[in-house]
Protein backbone atom coordinates (compact mmCIF):
# COMPACT_ATOMS: atom_id res chain seq x y z
CA UNK A 1 0.00 0.00 0.00
CA UNK A 2 1.18 3.63 -1.21
CA UNK A 3 0.31 6.94 0.72
CA UNK A 4 -1.46 9.32 -0.98
CA UNK A 5 0.64 12.65 -1.22
CA UNK A 6 -2.14 15.34 -0.30
CA UNK A 7 -1.38 18.54 -2.16
CA UNK A 8 -0.53 21.94 0.04
CA UNK A 9 -1.60 25.07 -1.06
CA UNK A 10 0.92 27.20 -0.88
CA UNK A 11 1.02 31.04 -1.64
CA UNK A 12 2.43 32.58 -5.29
CA UNK A 13 5.07 35.67 -4.17
CA UNK A 14 7.42 36.89 -6.83
CA UNK A 15 7.32 33.61 -8.89
CA UNK A 16 7.63 31.80 -5.93
CA UNK A 17 5.86 29.24 -3.71
CA UNK A 18 6.23 29.88 0.02
CA UNK A 19 4.37 29.01 2.87
CA UNK A 20 2.89 31.88 5.02
CA UNK A 21 5.57 33.62 7.30
CA UNK A 22 3.50 32.77 10.20
CA UNK A 23 3.35 29.00 9.89
CA UNK A 24 -0.53 29.37 9.75
CA UNK A 25 -3.00 27.50 7.69
CA UNK A 26 -6.50 26.77 7.34
CA UNK A 27 -9.19 24.54 6.22
CA UNK A 28 -12.13 25.74 3.94
CA UNK A 29 -15.49 24.65 4.64
CA UNK A 30 -16.25 22.99 1.36
CA UNK A 31 -12.62 21.07 1.75
CA UNK A 32 -11.96 19.77 4.84
CA UNK A 33 -8.90 18.24 5.87
CA UNK A 34 -7.14 20.36 3.06
CA UNK A 35 -4.45 23.07 4.16
CA UNK A 36 -4.57 26.40 2.32
CA UNK A 37 -1.54 28.84 3.64
CA UNK A 38 -3.12 31.68 5.54
CA UNK A 39 -1.15 34.51 4.35
CA UNK A 40 -0.16 37.31 6.95
CA UNK A 41 0.44 40.93 6.43
CA UNK A 42 3.98 40.46 6.52
CA UNK A 43 3.06 38.07 3.84
CA UNK A 44 1.55 40.63 2.05
CA UNK A 45 4.33 43.30 2.53
CA UNK A 46 6.52 40.93 0.98
CA UNK A 47 4.16 40.01 -2.21
CA UNK A 48 3.47 44.00 -2.48
CA UNK A 49 7.71 44.42 -2.14
CA UNK A 50 8.05 41.50 -5.18
CA UNK A 51 4.98 43.42 -7.18
CA UNK A 52 6.84 46.64 -6.86
CA UNK A 53 10.37 45.07 -7.93
CA UNK A 54 8.86 43.86 -11.08
CA UNK A 55 6.23 46.71 -12.33
CA UNK A 56 9.31 48.68 -14.15
CA UNK A 57 10.16 45.48 -16.21
CA UNK A 58 6.67 44.52 -16.82
CA UNK A 59 5.31 48.10 -18.45
CA UNK A 60 8.59 48.28 -19.99
CA UNK A 61 7.32 45.16 -22.48
CA UNK A 62 5.62 45.96 -25.09
CA UNK A 63 1.92 46.10 -25.49
CA UNK A 64 2.26 43.12 -28.11
CA UNK A 65 4.55 41.20 -25.93
CA UNK A 66 2.10 41.54 -22.89
CA UNK A 67 -0.62 40.17 -24.85
CA UNK A 68 1.39 37.22 -25.92
CA UNK A 69 2.29 36.42 -22.64
CA UNK A 70 -1.79 37.10 -21.43
CA UNK A 71 -2.36 34.77 -24.97
CA UNK A 72 0.32 31.68 -23.47
CA UNK A 73 -1.53 32.00 -20.10
CA UNK A 74 -5.13 31.20 -21.78
CA UNK A 75 -3.13 28.06 -23.79
CA UNK A 76 -2.13 27.05 -20.38
CA UNK A 77 -5.84 27.36 -18.64
CA UNK A 78 -6.78 25.21 -21.58
CA UNK A 79 -4.28 22.83 -21.27
CA UNK A 80 -4.93 22.47 -17.48
CA UNK A 81 -8.55 22.54 -17.87
CA UNK A 82 -9.55 18.92 -16.36
CA UNK A 83 -7.70 19.73 -13.34
CA UNK A 84 -9.12 23.02 -12.58
CA UNK A 85 -12.01 21.95 -12.71
CA UNK A 86 -11.22 18.82 -9.90
CA UNK A 87 -10.15 21.94 -7.93
CA UNK A 88 -13.28 24.31 -8.71
CA UNK A 89 -15.48 21.24 -7.68
CA UNK A 90 -13.38 20.37 -4.28
CA UNK A 91 -14.03 23.71 -2.74
CA UNK A 92 -17.29 23.73 -3.75
CA UNK A 93 -20.54 22.50 -4.48
CA UNK A 94 -20.83 23.03 -8.25
CA UNK A 95 -21.73 20.09 -10.46
CA UNK A 96 -18.99 18.72 -13.46
CA UNK A 97 -20.86 20.83 -16.38
CA UNK A 98 -20.99 24.03 -14.06
CA UNK A 99 -17.29 23.63 -13.22
CA UNK A 100 -16.50 23.28 -16.75
CA UNK A 101 -18.42 26.19 -18.20
CA UNK A 102 -16.65 28.18 -15.61
CA UNK A 103 -13.31 26.68 -17.01
CA UNK A 104 -14.04 27.82 -20.08
CA UNK A 105 -15.30 31.24 -19.75
CA UNK A 106 -12.04 32.12 -18.01
CA UNK A 107 -9.91 30.78 -20.96
CA UNK A 108 -11.97 33.41 -23.00
CA UNK A 109 -12.14 36.18 -20.37
CA UNK A 110 -7.83 35.56 -20.84
CA UNK A 111 -8.18 35.60 -24.35
CA UNK A 112 -10.02 38.76 -24.92
CA UNK A 113 -8.00 40.71 -22.62
CA UNK A 114 -4.55 39.20 -24.18
CA UNK A 115 -5.98 41.30 -27.04
CA UNK A 116 -6.00 44.39 -25.43
CA UNK A 117 -2.57 45.56 -23.95
CA UNK A 118 -1.14 46.85 -27.86
CA UNK A 119 -5.12 48.56 -28.34
CA UNK A 120 -4.64 51.06 -25.16
CA UNK A 121 -2.62 53.55 -26.86
CA UNK A 122 -5.53 53.77 -29.19
CA UNK A 123 -8.29 53.33 -27.05
CA UNK A 124 -7.71 55.92 -24.21
CA UNK A 125 -4.63 57.70 -25.89
CA UNK A 126 -5.34 60.65 -28.63
CA UNK A 127 -3.66 63.45 -31.00
CA UNK A 128 -5.57 66.38 -29.51
CA UNK A 129 -5.65 69.13 -31.33
CA UNK A 130 -4.26 72.71 -30.18
CA UNK A 131 -3.91 76.80 -31.19
CA UNK A 132 -0.22 76.94 -32.03
CA UNK A 133 2.71 75.36 -33.43
CA UNK A 134 2.97 71.92 -31.25
CA UNK A 135 2.15 68.46 -31.26
CA UNK A 136 -0.20 67.43 -28.60
CA UNK A 137 -0.55 63.73 -27.38
CA UNK A 138 -2.25 61.66 -24.88
CA UNK A 139 -0.34 58.92 -23.80
CA UNK A 140 -1.27 55.73 -21.47
CA UNK A 141 0.67 54.65 -18.99
CA UNK A 142 0.14 52.13 -16.20
CA UNK A 143 -0.85 53.06 -12.12
CA UNK A 144 1.37 50.83 -10.51
CA UNK A 145 1.17 48.55 -7.88
CA UNK A 146 -2.25 47.44 -7.87
CA UNK A 147 -3.95 44.91 -5.10
CA UNK A 148 -7.21 43.14 -6.21
CA UNK A 149 -9.66 41.13 -4.03
CA UNK A 150 -11.86 38.45 -5.75
CA UNK A 151 -15.15 37.58 -5.39
CA UNK A 152 -16.45 34.25 -3.25
CA UNK A 153 -17.74 32.48 -5.99
CA UNK A 154 -17.08 31.94 -8.99
CA UNK A 155 -13.86 31.22 -7.31
CA UNK A 156 -11.45 30.97 -10.76
CA UNK A 157 -12.88 33.40 -12.84
CA UNK A 158 -13.53 36.11 -10.29
CA UNK A 159 -10.10 35.78 -9.38
CA UNK A 160 -9.35 36.38 -13.39
CA UNK A 161 -11.86 38.85 -13.41
CA UNK A 162 -10.08 41.32 -11.16
CA UNK A 163 -6.45 40.75 -11.89
CA UNK A 164 -5.68 40.25 -16.04
CA UNK A 165 -7.87 43.70 -16.59
CA UNK A 166 -4.97 45.19 -14.56
CA UNK A 167 -1.47 43.32 -15.76
CA UNK A 168 -2.88 43.94 -19.51
CA UNK A 169 -2.77 47.40 -18.35
CA UNK A 170 1.07 47.11 -17.36
CA UNK A 171 0.34 47.23 -13.84
CA UNK A 172 1.58 44.35 -11.30
CA UNK A 173 -0.97 42.89 -8.99
CA UNK A 174 -1.31 41.16 -5.37
CA UNK A 175 -4.39 39.03 -5.21
CA UNK A 176 -6.37 38.29 -2.52
CA UNK A 177 -8.09 34.85 -3.87
CA UNK A 178 -11.84 33.51 -2.58
CA UNK A 179 -11.47 33.04 0.92
CA UNK A 180 -14.03 30.60 0.81
CA UNK A 181 -13.33 28.62 -2.03
CA UNK A 182 -9.39 29.43 -2.29
CA UNK A 183 -7.99 26.34 -3.83
CA UNK A 184 -8.30 27.04 -7.86
CA UNK A 185 -7.01 30.64 -7.07
CA UNK A 186 -3.91 29.63 -5.96
CA UNK A 187 -3.83 26.77 -8.44
CA UNK A 188 -3.27 29.45 -10.78
CA UNK A 189 0.00 30.00 -9.67
CA UNK A 190 1.13 26.94 -10.81
CA UNK A 191 -0.22 27.91 -14.16
CA UNK A 192 1.43 31.29 -14.01
CA UNK A 193 4.81 29.97 -13.44
CA UNK A 194 5.06 28.58 -16.33
CA UNK A 195 3.30 30.83 -18.79
CA UNK A 196 6.15 33.25 -19.21
CA UNK A 197 4.53 35.51 -17.15
CA UNK A 198 7.13 37.37 -14.81
CA UNK A 199 7.87 36.57 -10.88
CA UNK A 200 6.20 39.50 -9.04
CA UNK A 201 3.58 40.59 -11.67
CA UNK A 202 0.25 38.79 -10.01
CA UNK A 203 0.74 37.27 -6.67
CA UNK A 204 -1.70 35.32 -5.13
CA UNK A 205 -2.52 35.34 -1.35
CA UNK A 206 -5.17 33.56 0.37
CA UNK A 207 -6.63 34.41 3.52
CA UNK A 208 -9.36 36.44 5.69
CA UNK A 209 -10.64 39.26 4.10
CA UNK A 210 -10.76 41.19 7.63
CA UNK A 211 -7.08 40.63 7.93
CA UNK A 212 -5.83 41.86 4.79
CA UNK A 213 -8.00 44.18 3.41
CA UNK A 214 -7.43 47.47 5.36
CA UNK A 215 -3.45 46.74 5.49
CA UNK A 216 -3.98 46.97 1.42
CA UNK A 217 -6.29 49.81 1.90
CA UNK A 218 -3.35 51.66 4.23
CA UNK A 219 0.12 50.18 2.31
CA UNK A 220 1.32 53.71 1.04
CA UNK A 221 3.43 52.06 -1.81
CA UNK A 222 -0.20 50.65 -3.20
CA UNK A 223 -1.24 52.85 -6.22
CA UNK A 224 -4.99 51.51 -6.48
CA UNK A 225 -7.46 48.82 -5.27
CA UNK A 226 -10.00 46.97 -7.17
CA UNK A 227 -12.04 44.88 -4.72
CA UNK A 228 -14.89 42.86 -5.42
CA UNK A 229 -18.31 43.31 -3.10
CA UNK A 230 -20.10 46.35 -2.04
CA UNK A 231 -17.90 49.74 -1.13
CA UNK A 232 -16.74 49.86 2.81
CA UNK A 233 -16.22 53.68 3.83
CA UNK A 234 -13.37 52.44 6.28
CA UNK A 235 -11.59 51.09 3.52
CA UNK A 236 -12.22 54.18 1.41
CA UNK A 237 -11.12 56.53 4.25
CA UNK A 238 -7.62 54.19 4.79
CA UNK A 239 -7.17 54.39 0.93
CA UNK A 240 -7.73 58.35 1.04
CA UNK A 241 -3.88 59.18 3.06
CA UNK A 242 -1.69 57.89 0.50
CA UNK A 243 -4.36 59.02 -2.24
CA UNK A 244 -4.91 55.43 -4.17
CA UNK A 245 -7.84 54.71 -6.95
CA UNK A 246 -10.25 52.55 -5.43
CA UNK A 247 -12.74 50.58 -7.30
CA UNK A 248 -15.46 48.31 -6.18
CA UNK A 249 -16.18 45.35 -8.48
CA UNK A 250 -20.15 45.46 -7.23
CA UNK A 251 -22.08 43.11 -9.47
CA UNK A 252 -24.97 40.81 -9.13
CA UNK A 253 -23.82 37.03 -8.25
CA UNK A 254 -25.00 36.46 -11.43
CA UNK A 255 -23.44 38.42 -13.43
CA UNK A 256 -20.04 37.33 -12.27
CA UNK A 257 -20.60 34.76 -15.11
CA UNK A 258 -21.29 36.54 -17.99
CA UNK A 259 -18.21 37.84 -20.13
CA UNK A 260 -20.24 41.03 -21.43
CA UNK A 261 -19.77 42.37 -17.84
CA UNK A 262 -16.47 41.13 -17.49
CA UNK A 263 -14.80 41.77 -20.87
CA UNK A 264 -14.83 45.42 -20.70
CA UNK A 265 -12.73 48.32 -20.40
CA UNK A 266 -14.76 49.66 -17.20
CA UNK A 267 -11.79 48.03 -14.74
CA UNK A 268 -8.84 48.30 -17.03
CA UNK A 269 -9.64 52.40 -17.62
CA UNK A 270 -9.99 53.39 -13.89
CA UNK A 271 -6.13 52.08 -13.56
CA UNK A 272 -3.77 53.46 -16.13
CA UNK A 273 -2.78 57.22 -16.14
CA UNK A 274 -3.54 59.43 -19.11
CA UNK A 275 -0.79 61.81 -19.69
CA UNK A 276 -0.32 64.72 -21.98
CA UNK A 277 2.98 65.42 -24.00
CA UNK A 278 3.67 68.72 -26.18
CA UNK A 279 6.18 68.86 -28.75
CA UNK A 280 6.91 71.69 -30.85
CA UNK A 281 6.73 71.67 -34.90
CA UNK A 282 7.88 73.68 -37.63
CA UNK A 283 6.27 76.60 -38.51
Amino acid sequence: MRVPVKKTYKLFVGGKFPRSESGRTFEPADAPGTNVARASRKDLRDAIVAARAAQSGWAGRTGYNRGQILYRLAEMIETHAASLVDEIRACSRKSQAAAEREVEASIDLVTWYAGLPDKLQQLLGAQNEVSGPFFNFSTVEPSGVLCAAAPDAPSLLGALAVSVPLIAGGNTVVLLVSEASPLVGLALGELLAVSDVPGGTLNLLAGQRDELLPEMAKHRDVNGLLFAGTPDPELGAASADSVKRVRWADLPERDWSKLDKLCTLHWARPFVEVKTLWHPKAP
